[in-house]
């Protein structure tokens, strides 16, 4: 009796695991592809890697950007925020009206929802951040026009 008991629970664990073990999804690295910023939303030089498995990419977007240095974004907004988390290097992220601030490895950001504002790396040094945000009726950005170089680095 001991023994099928034993096995119905071994069983059971067995298949449970199974069962959460189908609730994975994993994307493996390098897929998809590395893009480079569209010139109407980004200056400068920009990779993208957006971070997807399953569909994740139904609630939101996770992106690895790179920025080499003097990159950055437009001008933009997202309808429900935005989080930043630099990885490496040095740059910059500015509200609209407010002073540019220094970002670097080690900070995290958050932008709260329809803020407009840029962010890039310094011009001497690249940057590297993930970036997340979210859908709102299937939308994550509004963007908006480029940033030119007088609001870039101000003299």
């Amino acid at each position: 009796m001991s023994k099928h008991l034993i096995a119905a629970g071994a069983s059971m664990l067995i298949s449970s695991s199974i069962a959460q073990a189908q609730g994975i999804h994993i994307s493996p690295a390098g897929t998809p592809a590395t893009m480079i910023g569209a010139a109407q939303n980004f200056s400068g030089h920009v990779a993208v890697d957006i971070k997807a498995a399953g569909d994740s990419a139904q609630h939101g977007s996770v992106g690895m950007v790179d920025f080499a240095p003097g990159a950055r974004t437009a001008w933009h907004t997202h309808p429900v925020g935005q989080l930043l988390v630099v990885t490496d290097g040095k740059g910059w992220i500015q509200q609209d009206g407010q002073p540019r601030q220094n970002i670097q490895a080690g900070d995290v950001v958050w932008i709260d929802a329809d803020v407009r504002h840029w962010h890039g790396a310094a011009t001497t040094t690249g940057m590297r951040h993930m970036a997340v945000t979210y859908l709102k009726n299937g939308k994550n950005a509004d963007w908006k026009e480029l940033v030119s170089d007088a609001q870039y680095n101000p003299r």
